[in-house]
């Protein structure tokens, strides 16, 4: 536990007087009231990342981990389980802006920008072609940072290794990586 806090202590400096997008994020489908996808926010050097951290397949995906088929980069038949899914985003106060997000069911990458609640609880994902008022938004909320023992054992070694499991934990993790509900 001490890991994991020490973890989200690099990440959100404690002297920042704005929160940040840094840690984990849940995208719910708007219909069914669901849980999609879970993102988890990296920083690396002044830019962000939201990478596909936990996957919640429907019993119609069927059983081996999904992979990006349509993409048209360096994403191109990787796993959708730890793929950076946005790419490049530059902090500007709350919002945060230049960056990109692919969208895995068609391999189109849109241009994006986000915007942070002050209370850092929830956040605006918008993604559009050209200008921002050709696009949609989408609203995703913040996990706890307990929530970041559900990850499996490999996004946590790419993106967090200072928590990062043992290698027998990892093989054990990849059996079951894509459990159906």
């Amino acid at each position: 536990m001490a890991g994991l806090v020490a973890f989200f202590a690099a990440i959100q400096p404690l002297a920042a007087a704005e929160p940040s997008v840094a840690g984990l994020w849940q995208k719910i489908d708007a219909e069914t009231g669901k849980t999609v996808i879970w993102f988890l926010f990296v920083e690396r050097h002044g830019v962000y990342d939201g990478i596909a951290a936990k996957l919640f397949p429907l019993p119609t995906d069927g059983p081996t981990p999904p992979i990006c088929t349509h993409c048209r980069d360096d994403r191109k038949g990787a796993p959708l389980l730890g793929l950076p899914i946005i790419r490049d985003m530059q902090r500007v106060g709350l919002r945060y802006e230049h960056g990109n997000i692919l969208d895995p069911r068609d391999g189109n990458i849109y241009s994006a920008m986000m915007t942070l609640s002050p209370d850092g609880q929830s956040l605006t994902v918008r993604g559009y072609l050209g200008f921002e008022f050709l696009g949609r938004n989408e609203v995703w909320y913040r996990l706890p940072d307990s929530a970041v023992r559900q990850l499996d054992p490999i996004v946590i070694a790419k993106y967090m290794p200072g928590l990062a499991p043992t290698t027998s934990a990892m093989r054990r993790s990849a059996k079951s990586a894509y459990p159906l509900r």
